[in-house]
């Protein structure tokens, strides 16, 4: 039987091998997930030998991420906006820039206060990380979320009942899910990768759900139909914000202001970049 340090050694040299980044630390994560404990608990043990079932477990897994199926699919979570996040194939890994759109919708939600209680759609849910963070952040609101994949509705509703968290799910194409209501705010992470781009993303993101990636030909064909008809299911006091690919940001602020609404602007994530749009309904004071 190996041992903890041992084992490490190699796996570190097969991910390093199959070109695999940061190679050190996905084994740490891969073995510290066999062992069911937190790396530094498991760095400390370095003479602990694995039973044959770990051995096993940690061959399994090891060999799927030298075949790049992304570390957050294998291990299963992923920590976002404070929460533990389920992950699997079903949908898009959440992603740590993502959360700026939630910021940005629960300073919305914050600023419009409890009474009356807001009404808040995230569009494009997937795991349902966004509508999640904000029910979580802002227990006053009512908060639905939508999605066409019904896979990726499907780990959302386990998300939210894991974390015990209220969230009414909608299934359907955009808007076509809620019908006619209307909403104090509406957030959405939709697909914005160009069409032919997305042949060329890192190999981890191949194994992720096509439909919640491609964007259309410029990546914006979902930023037209958003802007097109969030205007009918904005309330009065209501703001649209999306998240925005790299230097898509003033194109889709144009979208919003061509739909007629007002003060499009973007807000820089944590790295400076301009990753979410958000504008207001035309009659927001």
């Amino acid at each position: 039987m190996a041992d903890v340090r041992q084992t490490l050694l190699e796996a570190a040299r097969a991910l390093e091998r199959a070109g695999v980044p940061d190679p050190r630390l996905d084994a740490e994560w891969l073995l510290a997930h066999v062992l069911g404990m937190d790396r530094l608990s498991m760095r400390m043990s370095g003479a602990a030998q694995l039973t044959p079932q770990q051995e096993q477990r940690m061959a399994s897994l090891l060999l799927s991420r030298t075949r790049r199926a992304p570390l957050q699919y294998l291990l299963g979570t992923q920590g976002f906006y404070g929460l533990e996040i389920q992950t699997d194939a079903r949908a898009l890994i959440p992603r740590q820039e993502t959360e700026t759109l939630c910021e940005t919708g629960i300073a919305h939600l914050r600023a419009l206060g409890p009474a009356p209680a807001p009404e808040a759609l995230d569009l494009c849910t997937g795991t349902g990380a966004v509508a999640l963070a904000l029910a979580h952040e802002c227990p006053f609101a009512r908060v639905a979320a939508a999605d066409l994949s019904g896979e990726a509705l499907s780990l959302a509703r386990e998300n939210a009942r894991r974390l015990g968290l209220p969230v009414a799910f909608f299934a359907g194409d955009l808007f076509a899910a809620v019908g006619e209501r209307r909403f104090d705010l509406i957030v959405s992470n939709p697909p914005y990768i160009p069409t032919d781009e997305c042949a060329r993303l890192q190999p981890e993101v191949c194994f992720e759900p096509r439909m919640a990636l491609d964007g259309g030909a410029d990546g914006l064909d979902f930023y037209r139909r958003i802007a097109r008809e969030a205007p009918a299911h904005l309330s009065a006091r209501g703001m649209l914000a999306v998240e925005a690919g790299d230097g898509q940001a003033p194109a889709v602020a144009a979208l919003f202001e061509a739909a007629g609404l007002r003060d499009a602007e973007a807000v820089n994530d944590l790295y400076g970049h301009a990753r979410v749009v958000r504008a207001y309904a035309a009659g927001h004071d």
